[in-house]
């Protein structure tokens, strides 16, 4: 094998790897914000905090990394505006279109944080939101574009990486439908057993 081909294999490989990398780290990112802000553990909110920032950080890097590594395969030869605007390369439509709109979807309302004073942090809430949908985007994306969609490997990498997120999201939408809890009418009018406050 020539070393131009060997160069190139390892391009596709990176490509592959990176892509799986970021999906892991976005979804990991996600799960951690959909805790922080259902406060499911008000105790670790600042640890969650952290951890977020950096897995979403973590994430955008290795978006860049799977991008930057396709310009070097041999098959594709995309230019940059191939990797940047949905549907100019035709390759596995639609799911090349969907991952550039998840990508740029994930790095814009994440890097958003940055800038959520000036947008207004109620605002910002509910545009931040919206990173659920860049994230479903990109499952899409990992499932209809990789070239391992159909190994077993390969697919219990995404359950295993996709579903506690899932669950989170489905457990805060649950919550946030619930009417919250009523005081009992009696219990307001007896008085404080306990004879002081906290």
């Amino acid at each position: 094998m020539s070393t131009l081909a060997i160069s190139s294999h390892v391009f596709w490989i990176a490509s592959r790897a990176t892509g799986i990398s970021a999906l892991v780290l976005v979804s990991a990112s996600v799960g951690t914000g959909v805790a922080l802000s259902g406060r499911l553990d008000p105790a670790s909110g600042s640890d969650l905090r952290i951890a977020h920032e950096a897995l979403s950080l973590a994430a955008f890097a290795m978006i860049a990394l799977h991008v930057v590594s396709l310009f070097e395969d041999s098959y594709f030869h995309p230019s940059i505006a191939d990797l940047a605007v949905p549907v100019l390369l035709n390759y596995r439509e639609p799911y090349m279109a969907i991952g550039i709109i998840g990508g740029w979807g994930t790095l814009l309302l994440g890097l958003s944080y940055y800038v959520r004073r000036r947008i207004g942090i109620a605002r910002w809430k509910v545009l931040h939101r919206l990173t659920a949908v860049a994230w479903v985007l990109s499952v899409i994306h990992t499932l209809g574009e990789g070239t391992d969609g159909g190994d077993g490997w390969f697919v219990a990498i995404v359950v295993l990486t996709v579903a506690p997120t899932l669950l989170l999201i489905l457990v805060r939408i649950s919550n946030s439908r619930r009417p919250p809890a009523r005081l009992n009418p009696l219990a307001r009018s007896l008085p404080d057993a306990g004879g002081g406050g906290t």
